[in-house]
């Protein structure tokens, strides 16, 4: 399995939606809240090339936020790249 990291802040539905779509497909990831801390909001930045949450990295690359998920999801790469197949 992939190894998925999310970049997020606690009071923003985008990054609860992505929780929940990686949660429903049982696929754990680490989790950076960024909410309280501006040296890990450059980090995603610096990391991601954006400035919104969530960022989602999938094995270090930078997949993009909630929308790009499930555009993923849309196309059957998501869980190609998850590696659940």
């Amino acid at each position: 399995m992939a190894h998925v990291e999310m970049y997020l802040t606690t009071h923003c539905p985008y990054c609860v939606r992505a929780r929940r779509l990686l949660d429903n497909k049982g696929v754990s990831y680490d989790v950076v809240d960024v909410g309280t801390d501006r040296a890990l909001w450059r980090e995603m930045r610096q990391r991601s090339q954006r400035h919104t949450v969530p960022q989602v990295f999938i094995d270090e690359v930078a997949v993009g936020g909630f929308d790009d998920l499930v555009q993923l999801e849309r196309e059957g790469r998501l869980d190609v790249l998850l590696g659940l197949e």
